[in-house]
């Protein structure tokens, strides 16, 4: 019974060790998703703001033609 016991604790214990080093992945994780979606929405307000800005141009071919 005594065996059996601390075999239930070690498990539990490894169990613990894993869900803690679980969660510091995915919250890590979480920062790194945060940054590239900050990323993201600045390249799409610069792919926006160039866009707009292109529309004043005229179509015609560049100087090397």
């Amino acid at each position: 019974m005594e065996e059996r016991l601390m075999q239930v604790e070690m498990k539990i214990s490894f169990m613990e060790d894993t869900v803690a080093t679980l969660n510091a992945l995915v919250a890590e994780q979480r920062k790194e998703l945060d940054t590239l979606k900050a990323i993201i929405e600045r390249l799409e307000a610069r792919l926006a703001a160039g866009e707009e800005s292109m529309g004043d141009l005229p179509n015609r071919k560049p100087p090397h033609y």
